[in-house]
């Protein structure tokens, strides 16, 4: 499971890679798409859409589930990934990478200091993960 250090991740799976002139790269993470399985759909805002932080911005649906993308940050699309509706499998392939969602010109910055680090996110799905091994023991 990978967790750049050069991003910051929500409690709900997203990651932002921040950028110059306040822009900044969103996706969902390794661990997100490993719980959800081979993704098949991918539901994507329109450019100069605007939203904020915590608002449901994109849908991911694979062959387990559909699942929200929430924003972690504030702020207008700027670009969408175009090629991620006719290949939704990228973001199992490289979810960091080839596999961004949305780029955006934020709004607030500030809320970026909000989100984990790399080792926060890293404890904290370490941390979920046995949350969850504790609830399939008691099954």
């Amino acid at each position: 499971m990978e967790f750049p250090s050069d991003l910051k991740y929500t409690k709900e799976h997203e990651w932002v890679r921040v950028e110059a002139n306040d822009e900044a790269v969103i996706g969902i993470t390794d661990f997100a798409q490993d719980q959800l399985g081979e993704i098949v759909f991918v539901e994507l805002p329109e450019v100069d859409d605007e939203f904020s932080k915590e608002e449901n911005i994109a849908t991911v649906e694979s062959v387990k589930a559909v699942s929200d993308v929430y924003a972690p940050v504030s702020g207008t699309v700027l670009e969408v990934n175009e090629d991620l509706p006719g290949m939704p499998e990228t973001i199992n392939e490289d979810p960091y990478g080839d596999g961004w969602m949305i780029r955006i010109k934020m709004s607030d910055p500030s809320e970026v200091d909000s989100l984990m680090d790399a080792d926060e996110y890293e404890e904290y799905v370490a941390e979920k993960s046995e949350d969850d091994e504790d609830f399939d023991d008691d099954a």
